[in-house]
């Protein structure tokens, strides 16, 4: 049995951090873990600008509900979940998800969740494990699936690399260089060969 896990963001979505920068006007915000590996202090920055700048909970939910599916992300989905079990492995959050996965028709999320204060500021974050993108998919290996799985950032290399075969997906030039044998794809039709194949 093959299934395939997928990053969400930066592979099906735009990177939501960015968007929240570009609305909000706080250029701290762009960060992404294509440019931070670490992301327990990725994390940590984020809330603390939250906070320094008055940005609660519902402002970023609100910047969530207009961001759209990336092109051509949502029939690419559709037409590899028609043939392969799916799993989107992400770092995001639950309480950021929940509109985007309506409009890519409801695929099986394994994401984190945060932890939100009285005045509804984000005050911390939880992950489901240390890792789990990895842990995801060599668990998944031990119920004897076959997995590919495809990501564009650091945080996703682990778990490219513990699948039978991984692929990147529009990596940023740096992620390319320092990992030069990684399959790179740049196109969702591109991406569905290599997930077929």
């Amino acid at each position: 049995m093959r299934i395939c896990c997928l990053d969400l963001e930066g592979v099906l979505v735009p990177e939501i951090w960015i968007k929240v920068a570009e609305k909000t006007r706080i250029k701290e915000l762009r960060l992404t873990t294509r440019d931070i590996q670490d992301y327990d202090k990725l994390m940590k920055y984020r809330i603390g600008i939250l906070r320094e700048k008055g940005i609660r909970l519902k402002d970023i939910q609100k910047v969530i509900t207009g961001i759209k599916p990336l092109p051509g992300a949502k029939k690419f989905l559709d037409v590899l979940r028609a043939q392969r079990e799916v799993i989107i492995l992400s770092d995001t959050f639950y309480e950021f998800a929940n509109p985007l996965m309506k409009q890519l028709g409801w695929p099986t999320l394994f994401c984190n969740y945060l932890d939100v204060d009285s005045k509804g500021f984000v005050s911390g974050y939880h992950l489901r494990i240390k890792n789990g993108k990895e842990h995801a998919v060599r668990a998944l290996k031990k119920l004897n699936f076959q997995v590919k799985a495809a990501g564009d950032s650091y945080n996703d290399l682990t778990m490219i690399h513990a699948a039978d075969e991984g692929i990147l997906f529009c990596p940023p030039p740096v992620i390319v260089k320092e990992y030069p044998k990684l399959p790179v794809v740049r196109t969702h039709s591109a991406l569905l060969k290599k997930l077929l194949a």
